[in-house]
C-alpha cells in the first residue's frame, strides 16, 4: 500500500474516479496519441454516464486531451480551453455491457490524421485501467512507460520484440499477449522499467508483419 491509496492524489476536482481518474485517461490518451488531439468522440458509460456531469467527468477528460494534469485549475475551463486550442469534441452516452462502471470510449484525431480508437476504465484514487486499444485487449495501468504492438499473428514476432527491448537494455515488468484469431490481428502490451528509445520504435514499426506501434512515455517524450 502506498500514500495514494490512503489519501488519494493531489487534483482539482471532486471525486477521485470521476475527475482525477478522467484527466488521467485523457492525458495518457494524448500520450498515446503522441501528438497534439484535434478531434475527439467522447463516450460514457455507466457510472460516468450518470453522475459525471456532476462531478465534473466532462472537463476532467477534455483537460486531459488538452495535456493538462489532474491538479491544474485549467480543469473547470476545458470548455474554453478546447475552443480556445482547436480541440473539436462531441460527448455522448453509450452501453458497453459488461465492463467498469466507470467507463469511456473515445475515438481520436491527431494533427497529423493519426487515429485512435481506446477504451478505459477510471478504478478508484485516481488508478485507471486502459482496456482496448484499436479495437483489441490491452490492459494497463498508464504508470510505466508501455510498448503496444499489433502484429500478424504469426511465429517470431515477440522474439524480435523481447530481443530488441534485451539489446537496449530495457527490462521487461510485465507482458501480455492477445489475439483475436490463430493467424488474425494480435497485440503484445509490454510494460518497462526504462523508456523504450525512438529510434529502436521506429526499426520495429517497420518490420514486416508489424501493423502498429504504439508507445506510452512516462518522460514525456
Amino acid at each position: 500500500m502506498n500514500l495514494l491509496d490512503i489519501v488519494g492524489p493531489v487534483m482539482v476536482g471532486p471525486s477521485s474516479s470521476h475527475t482525477a481518474g478522467a484527466v488521467k485517461i485523457g492525458l495518457v490518451s494524448r500520450k498515446l496519441m503522441g501528438e497534439r488531439i484535434t478531434d475527439a468522440e467522447i463516450f460514457f458509460h455507466g457510472s460516468f454516464l450518470s453522475t459525471g456531469k456532476g462531478h465534473g467527468t466532462d472537463r476532467a477528460i477534455l483537460a486531459g486531451l488538452l495535456g493538462y494534469g489532474v491538479d491544474d485549475p485549467v480543469i473547470p475551463h476545458s470548455f474554453e480551453a478546447a475552443e480556445k486550442e482547436g480541440l473539436h469534441y462531441t460527448i455522448k452516452g453509450i452501453d458497453l455491457g459488461e465492463v467498469h462502471p466507470n467507463s469511456v470510449k473515445m475515438y481520436l484525431t491527431g494533427e497529423s490524421g493519426k487515429n485512435l480508437e481506446i477504451v478505459a476504465a477510471s478504478i478508484g484514487g485516481g488508478r485507471i485501467q486502459i482496456c482496448e486499444l484499436d479495437g483489441l485487449t490491452a490492459n494497463f495501468s498508464g504508470d510505466y512507460p508501455t510498448l503496444i504492438v499489433h502484429n500478424v499473428d504469426q511465429p517470431g514476432h515477440v522474439t524480435e520484440v523481447t530481443s530488441m527491448l534485451a539489446h537496449k537494455s530495457v527490462n521487461i515488468a510485465t507482458m501480455q499477449l492477445y489475439r483475436k484469431s490463430r493467424g488474425g490481428d494480435a497485440v503484445m502490451v509490454i510494460e518497462c522499467d526504462q523508456e523504450v528509445p525512438k529510434e529502436a520504435r521506429s526499426w520495429l514499426a517497420h518490420l514486416e508483419g508489424i501493423v502498429k506501434v504504439t508507445y506510452l512515455s512516462i518522460a514525456g517524450e
